[in-house]
């Protein structure tokens, strides 16, 4: 049994299942729409997007709160008193839930937090390796296990296609004119993390089976990748038949092994339906400390 527990934020999208088996803690974000906030991953993303669609509205995220972080340290420990609590966290450079956890934290020996620079698939893929890693190895001193999951961070790559640019605008995240002459020119913005946050990095144009094949195909040009694994990130509305071509994809690429995870809440409020996402690892750091 590994002497530590891992905890991150519910804007990582760990499927339930996953967390249970990999023993993977999760503290809420939260989520606003129609005068209501409730705590991301009490209802399912598909319910929060027709509720949008639905009443023309966009809802908004806050951050894991200082509050939330306690009440997770506290019931932790007291379950598992000879435990370090390390928690992998959402980016700091996105919402304020890195700070809230340090708050939290301090005066407990017991808890480590360590900014993962990722959000959803990212944060997941992170949190799910660093479980493996433990299995493996499950007394590793903190500062090597620091060591390993600072590298880590460098290696993982993380990029993503908005489903609706209208959450995007309505947001805030899109001038109406961008908006607009997007839309015209059936233009998708690809999103990836770099150094923790979040940039628009190009442009590509068409429809989605396109710009998914076109954003997979940059993605394995780009650079040496490690093939053993990727992270696809989906939610309500990607049209089955784009999920098989992504598959596709990867699979005559080279990837020993593919997952898909569904988006919660927080995730979907800032993407909107239909949105696709890759997570893969580099062979080489993007970035030094």
């Amino acid at each position: 049994m590994s002497r530590y527990v891992i905890v991150v934020e519910s804007g990582a999208d760990v499927p339930p299942e996953r967390a249970k088996g990999l023993g993977i803690e999760i503290v809420p974000m939260h989520v606003a729409i129609n005068g209501r906030t409730f705590d991301d991953g009490s209802i399912d993303s598909d319910e929060l997007l027709a509720e949008c669609e639905q009443t023309g509205t966009i809802s908004t995220t806050s951050a894991a709160t200082p509050a939330d972080f306690q009440a997770a340290f506290d019931r932790i420990h007291a379950k598992h008193p000879w435990a370090h609590i390390l928690h992998l966290a959402y980016s700091a450079a996105t919402t304020t839930s890195y700070e809230s956890a340090l708050s939290a934290a301090e005066g407990r020996d017991y808890v480590t937090s360590i900014d993962t620079k990722s959000v959803s698939g990212g944060q997941y893929y992170i949190a799910s390796e660093v479980a493996h890693l433990l299995r493996e190895n499950p007394e590793m001193p903190l500062d090597e296990l620091r060591a390993e999951i600072e590298d880590l961070i460098r290696h993982v790559r993380m990029g993503f296609i908005p489903g609706g640019l209208e959450f995007l605008k309505k947001g805030g995240r899109l001038s109406n004119a961008a908006y607009l002459g997007a839309q015209i020119l059936r233009i998708k913005p690809v999103i990836e993390i770099e150094n923790g946050k979040l940039v628009a990095t190009r442009k590509l144009r068409g429809g989605m089976h396109k710009v998914v094949a076109d954003f997979i195909d940059d993605f394995l040009m780009r650079e040496p990748l490690d093939m053993d694994r990727a992270v696809l990130i989906y939610n309500h509305g990607l049209d089955p038949e784009i999920r098989a071509q992504a598959e596709e994809r990867l699979r005559i690429a080279g990837f020993q092994s593919f997952e898909w995870i569904k988006t919660g809440c927080v995730i979907a409020s800032h993407c909107g339906p239909g949105s696709f996402g890759l997570v893969v690892e580099a062979t080489e750091p993007e970035f030094t400390e």
